[in-house]
Parts: structure tokens; C-alpha cells; sequence
């Protein structure tokens, strides 16, 4: 039960590190210390949210090498109804995200569980993933949809 109670303290310090630390390299650590896989070279803006509950473990994030996440960014890994009698019927929604090598996530984004962000995509600020976006495409808008393929020079 302590080793429990210790685990989840890691896990809030960590995403409070995550959230609100001035230097990019203590945000990741404090992603890494929640036990979520976080590559080389990637950028975490400021105020990353990072929702999960913190004692179910089928929680997962992946952040590939040279990822760019903006500021203000959710990444909803799991969502209840919390005390609400709701929770007798229905249950708590739990999965993973995946952000591939070298994706943008611009500000404000909220991507929900169960979505893979494609190798070189981009995500416009503001928008709301509820769907994979494949990779080398722009995706933007609530819900995001399609807006073009990215070119390679």
C-alpha cells in the first residue's frame, strides 16, 4: 500500500514538473518519471497537460524523437465521470497516444485517447484530435480533419 501511495506521488510531481518547469529538459524528465517513453531531442512547451488516472496503469504515452509540442497542449490519456452516479454505468474511457518522430503539435491542442499522431505531421493550434493523423499531413480544426499533405523539399 506505501509502495502504491509513493508511486503516486511520483507520478503528480512528475506531471507537475511536466506542466509548469521553466527548462524543456526538466519537462521531460518529469514525463519520464511518470513512466511514459519520451525520445531524443523533443520540445515540450509550458503547460502541458498530461490527464490520466493516475492508479490505472493501461495509461500510455509514447513521444518520439524530435517531437515539438506547443504550449497549453492536453494530451488526454483517460477520462472518467468521477463521483457522478454516471460511473455505475459507464466506464472509465483508458488508452494510449502515440506522437511519431518529428510530428508538431501546435498551442492549445487537445488530442484524446487512442491516437497515433503520424511520423512528420503537423497538428494546427486550437484543434481537437479525436482520430489518427497520418503522417506528412496537416491536420486542424475541432474535431481535426484534413487540410493538405505536407511536400518535402
Amino acid at each position: 500500500m506505501k509502495n502504491n501511495f509513493f508511486i503516486k506521488v511520483k507520478i503528480k510531481i512528475g506531471k507537475y514538473l511536466a506542466r509548469t518547469f521553466p527548462s524543456n529538459r526538466v519537462r521531460c524528465f518529469g514525463l519520464r518519471m511518470c513512466g511514459f517513453n519520451i525520445g531524443k531531442n523533443v520540445y515540450i512547451g509550458p503547460n502541458l497537460r498530461v490527464a490520466s488516472l493516475i492508479s490505472i496503469r493501461g495509461c500510455k504515452l509514447k513521444i518520439e524523437d524530435r517531437v515539438a509540442i506547443g504550449p497549453n497542449v492536453t494530451l488526454v490519456l483517460s477520462s472518467d465521470a468521477n463521483k457522478s452516479k454516471l460511473m455505475e454505468n459507464i466506464s472509465p474511457v483508458i488508452g494510449e497516444i502515440i506522437l511519431e518522430k518529428d510530428a508538431w503539435i501546435g498551442a492549445c491542442v487537445v488530442i484524446l485517447p487512442n491516437v497515433v499522431i503520424g511520423e512528420g505531421a503537423i497538428v494546427g493550434a486550437s484543434s481537437m484530435v479525436n482520430k489518427s493523423v497520418p503522417s506528412k499531413k496537416i491536420y486542424a480544426g475541432n474535431p481535426a480533419k484534413f487540410i493538405k499533405d505536407i511536400i518535402p523539399n
